[in-house]
């Protein structure tokens, strides 16, 4: 008898993609190839986006090396910001709101998987982040977290719950 999941076991069992695997592969291509290359203009890195489902404001800044998931679940507002190398691994959907600053390294993740069960299943959650919320330099937001107006996770802290309407995750810090 072992008491930790058997990583074998594991299976996509309840696991909703959102699109056919064709779609997917398009999106990869697109995303490999074109979205996150340095010389495709930023400008039409939220009209490609759009095309492959994604619900993206005016004004949205996209920097170069930022991967997404899935953007068919992705819902970014106006004016907002993704800097270089922010990573949005959303098996569920994210929501960011207008006048957002995700900077550098930031990195959004819906997923995880529930270590007690013997197959190690997902344990998934969307993520909210409010208007004028920023993510600092290589933060990281964790499955279930919203992120309240105004807040900041600042360089290299964690949100794990909640963080409230103008609060300040600190440079390191665990929330």
């Amino acid at each position: 008898m072992t008491d930790y999941p058997r990583l074998a076991r594991f299976t996509l069992a309840g696991y909703d993609k959102g699109r056919g695997v064709l779609w997917q592969a398009l999106w990869f291509a697109a995303q490999s190839l074109i979205f996150r290359s340095w010389w495709f203009p930023r400008r039409f890195r939220p009209a490609l986006l759009r095309l492959f489902g994604a619900d993206v404001g005016q004004g949205v800044v996209i920097r170069h090396g930022v991967r997404v998931l899935w953007p068919w679940k992705l819902v970014i507002g106006d004016d907002s910001w993704i800097g270089e190398d922010v990573w949005l691994l959303n098996l569920e959907p994210i929501t960011i709101g207008s006048d957002v600053c995700l900077s550098q390294g930031a990195f959004v993740c819906t997923g995880s998987h529930d270590h007690s069960s013997p197959d190690f299943h997902y344990d998934n959650a969307p993520i909210t982040i409010h208007d004028g919320a920023w993510l600092c330099a290589q933060s990281a937001v964790l499955r279930g977290v919203t992120i309240g107006t105004g807040s900041i996770v600042a360089a290299r802290g964690v949100a794990r719950r909640d963080v409230p309407a103008g609060h300040t995750v600190p440079v390191g810090g665990v929330h």
